[in-house]
């Protein structure tokens, strides 16, 4: 934990926090370091925690996956970056996914449990529950935002929402996205192979140009995706 001092002090969950509130606050929270390597399970589904997690380094998935093996993604977290808060909170709560690390990653685990309690002289208390909020705030749109590459009901208009709005967040045509194949076709609920191919097909159509994991927007490229709702196009 102490490796990282400058990048806890930056992250949401501490914000506007004296030195002093953020070091008071991470003993209360009992914040323990625990490195994994790629494709571990951090938690799993079915379990209960009262722990959330802050990536220090590396990065996780959060997954669906039912007893058939169907794998559903849906979020990617990168450094800097919290899972799990709403089930820490919520203690009686079975986790419904799965959080993997998509690489070799550390974790400061935060036992957030203790602040539905009467912590009186505890000027860090409130800083801490308004983060809280934002950072849930946060996941409730990435969420909605999942929703929106789902709905088309073509492979083309799934990826196509998915890279339109990377590149909006990018600010930019040019860009990288956190997934590879499997991931992404997980992520839109996709088969591989269709990804693939589709992929291919955008390509000799002159709408993107891509290598593993690199992504180029091509415009000019007149797009009209299907949204899923009836009587609606995009």
């Amino acid at each position: 934990m102490l490796t990282y001092p400058a990048l806890i002090a930056k992250t949401v969950l501490f914000r506007d926090m004296t030195a002093d509130e953020r070091k008071e606050c991470l003993l209360f929270l009992r914040a323990t370091a625990q490195t994994y390597k790629k494709g571990s399970v951090l938690l799993h589904a079915g379990e209960l925690t009262d722990r959330m997690g802050l990536v220090l380094s590396g990065s996780v998935t959060i997954e669906s996956n039912d007893i058939w093996g169907n794998c559903t993604i849906l979020s990617h977290i990168g450094k800097g970056g919290f899972f799990a808060e709403t089930y820490a909170l919520l203690r009686e709560e079975v986790m419904l996914v799965d959080v993997r690390a998509n690489e070799e990653t550390e974790i400061l685990f935060l036992r957030v449990s203790g602040l539905l309690e009467k912590l009186p002289g505890s000027p860090w208390k409130e800083k801490l529950i308004r983060n809280l909020l934002l950072i849930s705030a946060h996941k409730n749109l990435t969420l909605s935002k999942r929703s929106f590459h789902t709905s088309p009901k073509s492979a083309r208009g799934r990826i196509l929402s998915y890279l339109n709005t990377v590149s909006l967040q990018k600010r930019s045509d040019e860009f990288e996205i956190p997934f590879d194949r499997q991931q992404l076709a997980d992520y839109l609920n996709l088969e591989r192979t269709n990804l693939s191919k589709e992929l291919t097909r955008m390509k000799l159509d002159g709408i993107i140009e891509c290598k593993k994991n690199h992504f180029r927007l091509i415009s000019g490229s007149s797009q009209v995706i299907d949204s899923g709702i009836p009587g609606h196009r995009e």
